[in-house]
């Protein structure tokens, strides 16, 4: 049971009940990878630099002019807001994993990194459903929904999301913490439930709350979408061809469904093999080997979204060039001028120079 609760909860945000331990008896737990605990921190710190770089760029470049402060980016803001609290966890999970799930850093950083892999979760996916709603409501709706779509309540529906996102993150706050598990030596970082039913009942809220009820939404919205495309001769090409931000929100869409829906069929199987259905060993060992890469590919997520921005939605790039030229031209313009009062010093320094013999003549053939 021991390895199985590692296995699992390789800083995965997996849960695990203290009565827990019979479902997996008649089941050989299934060897590691065996360079696993170097691969998966190299990909964590691979995920990080490359998240952490790109989701700040992405706040700074968003957050620069008024001009840029839209509905579509104030989610987009937020999106990037949340993955890079998350990034700020990922180091520690590398270094848990390199350690062997070896939980070095206490049971108070213990919870804050499990709070924001799950914050992470929940409003990432939150984020990208009312991105999706905002540009249904903006192609199918345009006129209708001008009001409603105001900067103001796309930041009110942000504190809202924030909120939203915190709730189903409070247990896995309250319940994670620090186990030593004494067969093997080490202190680990897992949600300890008190009884199955908290397991298994907040699993099923994950995969429902985190994944399937979002994901119908956003479904429905594009389906809309497409429909209205397809079935209204008399729009124009503003309308039609509206590229920039749809282009970017669909590419999101289909990068989160790509990294995490791998992860979120992983954890349904799992529950239904605690919930006592008839999942076969080797489904149940397949699941214990793979979970750790769903994990990555999930991650990963965090750092894919402003890779799209760059080359999926050609604004953003654009802005990102146009800070980048302004800042250039700054740099050059206070190059420039100080080299300009170098060159201005370095003539008064010489005149002084070639005023000194004279000087110094004038005062010897005095009488």
């Amino acid at each position: 049971m021991a390895m199985m609760l590692l296995d699992s909860l390789s800083g995965n945000g997996e849960n695990v009940s203290l009565e827990d331990g019979e479902a997996n008896q008649s089941c050989p737990h299934v060897q590691a990878f065996e360079h696993q605990n170097k691969l998966v921190p190299a990909i964590y710190s691979i995920i990080f630099i490359l998240g952490f770089v790109g989701n700040g760029l992405v706040v700074y470049v968003l957050c620069q002019k008024a001009s840029r402060r839209t509905v579509a980016n104030t989610y987009m803001l937020s999106l990037a807001l949340s993955d890079l609290l998350f990034l700020l966890s990922l180091p520690f999970w590398a270094v848990y994993y390199s350690f062997d799930y070896n939980w070095v850093f206490g049971s108070l950083m213990c919870k804050v990194c499990g709070g924001l892999l799950s914050l992470n979760l929940y409003a990432s996916i939150f984020f990208i459903t009312c991105m999706s709603v905002d540009r249904y409501l903006a192609i199918v709706y345009p006129f209708q929904s001008q009001g409603s779509r105001s900067l103001c309540r796309a930041r009110a529906i942000s504190c809202v999301v924030w909120v939203a996102a915190c709730v189903p993150t409070l247990p896995t706050v309250v319940f994670r913490g620090t186990l030593y598990v004494k067969q093997i030596d080490v202190m680990v970082c897992a949600i300890l439930y008190p009884t199955t039913s908290w397991d298994t009942g907040l699993s099923l809220m994950k995969n429902i709350l985190g994944f399937l009820l979002p994901f119908s939404i956003i479904a429905s919205c594009y389906c809309s979408i497409g429909k209205h495309l397809l079935t209204s001769p008399g729009l124009d090409n503003s309308t039609k061809n509206l590229d920039r931000v749809l282009k970017v929100v669909v590419a999101v869409v289909l990068a989160f469904f790509v990294c995490w829906f791998p992860f979120h069929v992983l954890t349904f199987l799992d529950t239904l093999a605690r919930l006592g259905a008839a999942v076969p060993c080797w489904m149940r060992r397949t699941i214990e080997a793979a979970l750790p890469f769903t994990l990555c590919l999930g991650f990963s997520n965090s750092a894919i979204n402003p890779i799209l921005y760059c080359f999926v939605g050609n604004h953003f790039r654009e802005q990102l060039g146009s800070l980048y030229k302004a800042r250039t031209s700054s740099l050059l313009q206070k190059r420039g001028s100080i080299s300009t009062r170098l060159s201005s010093f370095s003539r008064k320094l010489s005149d002084l120079k070639d005023l000194g013999p004279l000087e110094n003549l004038g005062q010897h053939s005095a009488p």
